[in-house]
């Protein structure tokens, strides 16, 4: 009897110790919480590593191919605004692509399926005062892809994740 009382003192012990000790498990990340519908364009933001993240995409209203994920995006990150981006859902050829705006080209560069703007800002001045967006980069086998996305509702998004994520905001 006193050999399985002490067991039982051990065990019940030992769990708190053992609790305390184990691993926690890795936090979830946090769902985008949406800002907002805004014609063509949705608002998101996020947080991650404590530092809030503010996005605006649209897919394109006009495209060759069924090719899946193609979207242009703007981000606001903690260390860096106006980020440019287009997905283009296949690999792109060479390392330059090209996106008009009215009679402005804005000039991209490119690395695998992904097409960003050497300016970030031009590329926002252009897409405020715009109506579409249209790239054209070469695709990764023969040929050329273009999609043209729509700026009908860009300036409200962008300025809906400017406000949610104003520059200096840092840690949130």
């Amino acid at each position: 009897m006193p050999r399985r009382l002490a067991l039982r003192a051990a065990l019940l012990l030992g769990l708190p110790i053992l609790a305390a000790i184990a691993p926690a498990p890795a936090r979830a990340q946090a769902k985008p919480q949406k800002l907002g519908d805004f014609q063509d364009w949705i608002a998101a933001s996020f947080t991650e590593g404590g530092h809030k993240t503010c996005y605006a995409f649209t897919r394109p209203a006009k495209g060759e191919g069924d090719r899946k994920g193609v979207m242009l995006t703007v981000t606001h990150r903690h260390n860096a605004r106006d980020t440019v981006t287009i997905s283009a859902g296949t690999a792109l050829r060479g390392n330059e692509a090209s996106v008009t705006v009215g009679s402005t080209d804005l000039d991209f560069y490119t690395a695998g399926s992904t097409a960003a703007a050497r300016s970030g800002a031009a590329a926002v001045r252009a897409f405020r005062s715009g109506n579409e967006a249209v790239l054209k980069a070469p695709a990764g086998g023969k040929g050329s892809i273009s999609e043209t996305f729509s700026l009908a509702g860009f300036s409200a998004a962008y300025d809906a994740i400017s406000k949610e994520c104003p520059a200096g905001g840092g840690k949130r």
